[in-house]
């Protein structure tokens, strides 16, 4: 199979291991090493993406992580990814990648009407239409949702699974160009762990692109000796495939590695990408640079690329990515791809320098072999349509402003354009160094480093081989150093020294017409913002760069930026007339680059996404044909049915056997935290509503705890255990949260108090027994714990033995009856459970789940978190007015006094029972006072919480209702689908009013 433009020899493929893949469907050819950018140039494809917005034709722009317009979908099913750059894309047999953003196809895209219609989608149109008439609305987010986006995620699940690892390292470098290889064989020497982590299979990173020499040798040939010494190094971890996405406090490092995505026959066991979570004592960043377009008229379309692109296709893929070329540059160093373009047969039309006198060594050698050098000249305009044919080039002005001289037309089907490089500085600000601006580069450089990193070679401002080299040696030395070893520095290689200064920055290039009028000048390819944006921008008060970014989204693609953002800020600093250096930049965040949901899952994925937790009983509850619930993780009993039981008639059973005799429950998944110290008393005083000071050991308060923001955060009972010594108990579902709340305070609010917190949810094991015959039973299990009423009154405990071992009995009760709740050791649950239920048989011992413990709970009127509160419920809405103390401070009292807290019209806690006792309300239904045939009604409030009561008789609710504790014996009405159903608002205690058997 052809592959036209692929030279006959060099590059680092494998031309004895040929490829087959589909672009778009259609069939082409490769080589083992290709990437997918590098294959279909060789095979003459320059069209390869339409823009986002515009659906303008696009083409291959770079060779790496800086690809702007080169998105594809590579595989099919619930295997593709989307938005993959071509360019990081490897080659392997079957490979099957398509275009985005394009409909019907690639090559006819009806989306590119709105490029003919550009005027009507300036920056900010989003903000600025759609908005009339309203009604239109949902036509209007059909198209937009349908309009927005690039490729596709996959509907199925995803067949592949991912892995995680965490590592420790001495040093850590990121990048293995010729600066990381240099660091990484500087720290490893000294005896150091090392990892060395780079985004490209093969290390060595600009050394493969160039023909540069290092003591004597092909700069590939050194890169790929220090490889092997590296490789030799037991203490030394090398990462290909891997790039540094994320950099966070205390030299934290996230590093995502592609294990099997460039394989065609990937084992069943082999994961598809694996996340690495490192601590680092020290970081060396050796990330590079990007090198940074020139902005002029119509400078996107296919054909045009970065001069550096162009000379890693001709050297490192032998390709020919074009038949004639012109070179537009503002530096000397952009002739080195002109002079390599020349050697591999692509005719220069010529090299138009924006520079009044260009001069270089390499400017000078393009000069000696024939390349016309058009100093002082700009391109003034590009023509083609689905690829670039010919450009209009002219002399400008000594200020650069404008054109100073006819055009000239030159033909060509290849731009390699080079504004200059921009350090990649990603990193480094993630982890929240500081940049400056350095007006000899025109770029920002790295200023101060604030964590245990450092910089080298050209991501901090440092060109040439030998000094990159140079500094890379330095920064592995230092870092081994900083890490404690001993270092013996070593002889620095020989390498040529070239940069590519001088220079000429000039952040637009002119054309005929000022900017905005006839072409555009794109800043930010792939989200197809132009300078007319920007200076719109500016004019429409946006002048703050953040807002800027936003507003006509530069930066903001799966790029980021890399190559639009430094020319953005230009170009605002010139129209602005304000220096670049004044404007400050745009806030790097990681990832560097994208991410997969799947690498941040790993194996928490489906049933691993959360660890299952089992109380002790849980054998017994499945032998006994349970139905579980998931609540905090844990496998909770949600009802036991018996034969030709559902879950209506089993609850409705399990209700009354414990209101008429005995039900146990098992209330294991509790959360208990156990709290100690000198000011734990001052601690709990603190952080719950009312007082505990005076509760003494051997007594339980009920407690209400709320957020900063005054909403009831959590509820539960603390025992004082003895003097200083406290157990908490929390919701199910809020241990993890409450445990970190009090952490949080412990630790930067409060940190002179003395106060230590166990989580001790898992060691015991606990059995509610509820009903009237309770005391009996338990009484029957013990000798040592005096159960009288008297002795034993409700809201104490007590310790002693139950069913023949250790036991803390508590006189509670979220049922609203008598009640005792019996901790043991987690690993006597099972035993107490059984005993409990053989020696219960007499009084018909009834097992029931976590939906009874609901309707009890309920006709009692007791709230759960997250069911009665929402996170915009007070105690007060709640009828909890008297659990706020006024005598002293607690988290969220300063809330509570808001004026807007105090109205009385807020949603507030009561009773609703339907007027037919046979009817069950929905929970979450809607509540109004007037029913009207046509919506929209006014809402009053909504139900929390809706059972049928065997103990009632009938249907019952609990509510959030404006203004409701003042409206007891009123009506109010739940639409319902076919139905409305009118209540009476009550008192949300149903149940044993004056809490008689709760305390008998």
């Amino acid at each position: 199979m052809a592959q036209r433009y692929r030279l006959d020899k060099g590059g680092r493929i494998d031309r004895d291991r040929p490829v087959d893949f589909t672009f778009n469907g259609r069939a082409y050819q490769g080589y083992a090493g290709d990437t997918l950018g590098s294959a279909l140039l060789a095979n003459g494809v320059h069209l390869v993406g339409r823009s986002f917005k515009y659906h303008r034709p696009r083409g291959i722009f770079s060779a790496g992580a800086e690809e702007a317009n080169a998105l594809v979908q590579v595989g099919e099913g619930a295997a593709t990814l989307a938005d993959l750059k071509a360019t990081q894309v490897e080659l392997y047999e079957g490979l099957s990648a398509r275009s985005v953003n394009c409909y019907p196809s690639l090559d006819f895209d009806i989306g590119e009407v709105n490029s003919l219609a550009s005027k009507l989608f300036p920056a900010g149109f989003y903000y600025k239409t759609f908005m009339w008439p309203q009604a239109g609305w949902p036509m209007y987010e059909r198209f937009i949702r349908k309009a927005a986006g690039l490729g596709e995620a996959p509907l199925e699940p995803d067949p592949d699974f991912y892995d995680k690892r965490y590592a420790h390292a001495d040093v850590l470098v990121a990048g293995a160009g010729p600066a990381g290889l240099a660091a990484a064989l500087a720290a490893a020497r000294s005896g150091a762990r090392v990892i060395l982590a780079d985004e490209q299979h093969e290390l060595g990173g600009s050394l493969l692109s160039g023909r540069d020499e290092v003591d004597g040798k092909p700069g590939s040939d050194w890169a790929a000796e220090a490889e092997r010494e590296l490789r030799a190094n037991e203490n030394v971890r090398i990462l290909p495939r891997s790039v540094v996405f994320g950099y966070y406090d205390h030299n934290w490092i996230d590093i995502l590695e592609n294990l099997s995505d460039h394989l065609a026959n990937k084992p069943a066991d082999a994961p598809r990408q694996r996340m690495w979570k490192v601590r680092a004592n020290q970081v060396v960043l050796a990330t590079g640079a990007i090198e940074r377009p020139l902005v002029f008229r119509d400078n996107d379309r296919p054909g045009i690329m970065l001069a550096s692109a162009a000379r890693s296709y001709v050297n490192r893929w032998a390709v020919r990515p074009g038949e004639s070329a012109v070179l537009f540059t503002n530096n000397d160093g952009a002739y080195a791809a002109a002079l390599d373009m020349k050697a591999a047969g692509i005719k220069i039309a010529a090299a138009v320098d924006l520079r009044a006198e260009a001069e270089g060594e390499l400017t000078q050698a393009a000069r000696d072999a024939g390349i016309e050098v058009l100093a002082g000249h700009g391109i003034a305009a590009t023509e083609g349509h689905k690829r670039v044919r010919r450009v209009k080039v002219a002399p400008l002005s000594a200020d650069g402003r404008s054109l100073a001289g006819e055009a000239r037309t030159l033909n060509c089907d290849l731009v390699a354009m080079s504004g200059g490089w921009n350090p990649t500085v990603h990193l480094h600000s993630q982890s929240r160094g500081k940049l400056r601006f350095d007006a000899e580069l025109a770029t920002f450089v790295p200023d101060r480093a604030v964590q245990a990193e450092r910089s080298a070679g050209a991501c901090n401002g440092t060109f040439g081989l030998a000094d990159v080299l140079g500094e890379g040696f330095a920064a592995g030395e230092a870092a081994a150093e900083a890490a404690g070893f001993s270092v013996e520095k070593a002889p620095r290689p020989q390498a040529g020294n070239g940069k590519f200064l001088p220079a000429r920055w000039l952040w637009l290039t002119p054309s005929s017409k000022p900017v905005g009028h006839g072409g555009k000048h794109f800043v930010d390819f792939q989200n197809d913002v132009t300078a007319a944006d920007l200076q719109l921008a500016l004019r429409e008060g946006y002048t703050s760069v953040e807002h800027v970014k936003r507003y006509t989204t530069t930066g903001m693609g799966t790029d980021q930026g890399k190559t639009s953002n430094v020319n953005a800020l230009g170009v605002v600093s010139e129209f602005r007339g304000v220096p670049i250096e004044e404007l400050g930049v745009t806030t790097f965040r990681p990832p560097y680059t994208p991410v997969t949901f799947g690498a941040w899952g790993g194996r928490d994925v489906g049933d691993l996404f959360d660890p299952i937790r089992r109380t002790p009983m849980h054998s017994w509850h499945a032998r006994a044909g349970a139905e579980f619930e998931n609540v905090g993780m844990w496998k909770r009993p949600w009802y036991y049915p018996k034969a030709g039981e559902g879950m209506h008639e089993a609850v409705q059973r399990e209700s009354k056997a414990a209101r008429e005799s005995l039900g146990i429950l098992d209330a294991t998944t509790l959360g208990r935290i156990d709290i100690q110290g000198p000011d734990s008393a001052e601690f709990l005083n603190r952080v719950y509503t009312n007082g505990w000071k005076t509760l003494k050991p051997g007594a339980i308060r009920y407690g209400l705890m709320l957020g900063e923001d005054g909403m009831v955060m959590d509820d539960g009972v603390t025992a004082c255990l003895g003097e200083n010594h406290y157990l908490m108990h929390t919701t199910s579902g809020g241990a993890a949260e409450v445990l970190a709340h009090l952490e949080e305070y412990l630790q930067t609010e409060w940190p002179e108090l003395q106060v230590y917190l166990t989580t001790v949810t898992e060691q015991y094991a606990t059995a509610a027994i509820a009903g009237p015959n309770a005391r009996k039973l338990l009484a029957e299990l013990t000798d040592d714990i005096d159960v009288d009423p008297d002795a034993f009154p409700f809201m104490s405990w007590r310790e002693g033995t139950v069913a023949g071992v250790w036991a803390r009995v508590m006189r509670i009760s979220f049922s609203g009856d008598l009640s005792f709740e019996i901790n043991v050791e987690a690993h006597n649950g099972l035993h107490l459970w059984q005993t409990l239920m053989n020696a219960g048989e007499k009084y018909n011992i009834t097992p029931y789940g976590t939906e009874t413990m609901h309707v009890l709970r309920a006709e009692k009127g007791f709230i759960i978190v997250g069911q009665e509160t929402d996170g915009t419920v007070t105690p007060v809405d709640l009828g909890m007015e008297k659990l706020c103390s006024t005598k002293k401070d607690f988290i969220g009292k300063r809330s509570l006094s808001r004026p807007d807290m105090q109205d009385p019209n807020r949603k507030q806690f009561v009773g609703l029972l339907p007027d037919d006792p046979n009817e069950v309300l929905e929970e979450g239904a809607q509540l109004v006072e007037t029913v009207k045939s046509q919506p929209p009604m006014d809402m009053v409030g909504h139900v929390t919480s809706s059972y049928m009561s065997p103990n009632l008789g009938r249907g019952f609710a609990l509510a959030l209702v404006k203004g409701g504790l003042h409206k007891h014996g009123q009506k109010v009405y739940a639409p319902m689908p076919g139905k409305t159903i009118a209540c009476t608002v009550t008192s949300p205690v149903f149940f044993d009013p004056e809490g008689e058997r709760l305390r008998a």
